[in-house]
């Protein structure tokens, strides 16, 4: 890292940041630099491709539509396949992983209807059979990445990360502009929200207000910098799958979600005979000794030494960017 600023920008505020009229000022003032070098810095890591963005990140399954799913793509055809499956802008993340099924992306959309309409136009262009595993239950999402190994989960850190909304929440048609216009990330400017408000005709106290109240209502996950980890030396990252009797999914789950490293764990149906894994994990580390190193805590941790698992490493990262949960208007 460049500079003690670039560094606390990236590990400080991956969460909780401020829905005031100038949040960026009150960072500034946290780390006694001025407003301008907070912009500057975020800036210059976004072109750097350290930071994805500045926003929100939402829940899944709170609005809209999404599922994960992948493809068992023959291995001269990958390349263009995939180019194929990131050019949908429903496609919010499109990796190569190290399986039979060697393309896995998330799909969001704002409804079902649209979701379902994207996985089969995929299905038709690529000639693949698409494996299609929304989340059930999740135990465990984050995402946040802590450069300095010392951050523990505490129980209600734990508590808060888990439980999905048990249905879906209804935006107001304010609050479904307000996620159009941020669902990319916040513009760097002194005043966010009010440069949101402008491009949609609503004032800034409308805007912060709607934000709020997705926060309240668990859809918006966090607020605060996004960062990619590859680019700050997580260079290995793997989805564990696990094939748990179904009566134990929900307490392994609560398991492996506590472990530090674990910053994704959650239930997807199996998917017989072609997938028999129900309960998913993903870890990231800085190389592939360490990941592993983490599988055998894993089933050492929570008795899981005679469960049949796979670890599917990422070989490359094709999209990634913020899901797309509503229609951005013309």
């Amino acid at each position: 890292m460049n500079t003690s600023l670039e560094y606390r920008l990236l590990n400080d505020y991956q969460h909780d940041f401020p829905l005031l009229t100038s949040p960026f000022a009150a960072l500034a003032q946290e780390l006694g630099v001025s407003e301008s070098e907070v912009l500057q810095t975020l800036s210059r890591l976004q072109q750097q491709g350290m930071v994805s963005r500045v926003g929100a990140v939402f829940r899944p399954r709170s609005i809209g539509a999404s599922t994960l799913a992948a493809l068992a793509v023959p291995e001269e055809q990958l390349e263009e396949v995939a180019a194929m499956v990131s050019s949908y802008p429903e496609v919010n993340h499109n990796y190569q992983r190290e399986h039979h099924y060697n393309l896995w992306f998330v799909v969001a959309a704002p409804d079902e209807v649209a979701l379902q309409r994207v996985l089969k136009e995929i299905e038709e262009r690529s000639s693949c059979r698409v494996l299609i595993l929304p989340l059930v239950e999740d135990y465990h999402i984050d995402l946040g990445f802590d450069m300095t190994g010392n951050r523990r989960k505490s129980a209600s850190f734990v508590a808060a990360h888990a439980s999905s909304p048990c249905q879906p929440y209804s935006p107001t048609p304010d609050e479904s502009r307000v996620i159009a216009a941020i669902q990319s990330g916040l513009p760097l400017v002194a005043l966010p929200y009010a440069a949101v408000g402008e491009s949609l005709g609503l004032a800034e106290p409308v805007v912060i207000g709607a934000l709020q109240n997705l926060v309240l209502h668990g859809v918006i996950k966090r607020m605060g910098v996004v960062v990619r980890h590859h680019e700050l030396g997580y260079r290995a990252n793997a989805m564990v799958v696990w094939d748990i009797p179904d009566e134990e999914v929900s307490s392994l789950g609560h398991c492996l979600g506590k472990l530090e490293f674990v910053t994704l764990c959650y239930r997807r149906p199996r998917r017989l005979p072609a997938w028999r894994y129900n309960l998913f994990c993903m870890i990231h580390g800085h190389d592939r000794d360490e990941v592993l190193a983490r599988v055998e805590e894993m089933r050492h941790g929570c008795g899981l030494q005679h469960v049949a698992c796979e670890v599917l490493f990422s070989t490359r990262r094709f999209k990634q960017c913020g899901a797309r949960y509503a229609r951005v208007a013309a």
